[in-house]
């Protein structure tokens, strides 16, 4: 009568399991759907933020790409007009090709050069003596390029502050969520391990929704960090090489 007894109580202990399981959905369609209360809070602030993220890089990836067009011809056809003394024509050029970084430093180096030659040449009422156009050119070419730099570098810290927070603000969602399961067990006065295991997995989707945010979020910005510095590279060589022809020009 006790073997009786004892089998039918496993059977139902093993029901009830069976029925615990079976209202669990682990696909990740329900999961998402499992999220309630404060926890759809933070997934809203999780899709905010992977919307923005991916809004800059590809606001970024277009501006560099078009950046790196326009220094290109810029460049291409830079160094026969200077050979052929076109200052005019290249300065133009520059404000033709303003979208590109090289033309936006290289331009104001050459506008500086040419008034800074001009106003050696000829003395005005307000003439104040000699000066170096060389340094203009080089004082032109720091503040050019800083302010270059610093555009091209621009949503670059919002990516950098996406990656770190991300998880945090999933983590956030995933602790609530826990806390809110014990409660609810605590309550109910029961809960077996498969009640513990379904809540904890419900609860911690926030977190790999924080983890999917942030992990792309890094990637480009040190990618997009790379691209900044390749440019940089770019601007100090063009710069230097004008400077040095700048320098035997005036010779």
């Amino acid at each position: 009568m006790s073997h009786h007894l004892l089998d039918v109580l496993n059977n139902l202990v093993l029901a009830q399991a069976a029925e615990g399981a079976a209202k669990l959905d682990f696909s990740l369609k329900g999961m998402v759907t499992s999220i309630e209360g404060f926890g759809i809070i933070v997934a809203g602030v999780l899709a905010v933020m992977s919307i923005f993220s991916l809004g800059v890089v590809a606001e970024r990836i277009f501006m560099y790409a078009r950046s790196a067009g326009a220094s290109r011809r810029f460049a291409e056809a830079l160094p026969e007009l200077l050979k052929t003394g076109q200052f005019d024509a290249a300065i133009e050029l520059a404000k033709k090709e303003k979208a590109g970084h090289l033309p936006r430093v290289l331009g104001l180096a050459l506008s500086e050069y040419k008034s800074g030659t001009e106003a050696l040449a000829h003395r005005g009422p307000k003439d104040v003596g000699s000066f170096d156009v060389i340094e203009a050119c080089n004082r032109a070419i720091d503040r050019s390029s800083l302010r270059t730099v610093n555009e091209l570098r621009r949503g670059l810290g919002s990516l950098a502050t996406i990656g770190s927070t991300a998880p945090f603000v999933g983590l956030l969602g995933t602790v609530w969520g826990i806390i809110k399961a014990f409660q609810k067990m605590a309550i109910e006065g029961g809960g077996g391990l498969g009640t513990v295991s379904g809540a904890i997995a419900e609860a911690l989707i926030n977190t790999a929704f924080g983890l999917l945010v942030a992990i792309p979020a890094v990637m480009f910005f040190n990618y997009l960090t790379n691209k900044v510095e390749d440019m940089q590279v770019d601007i100090t060589d063009s710069a230097t090489e004008l400077v040095d022809f700048f320098i035997k020009e005036a010779r």
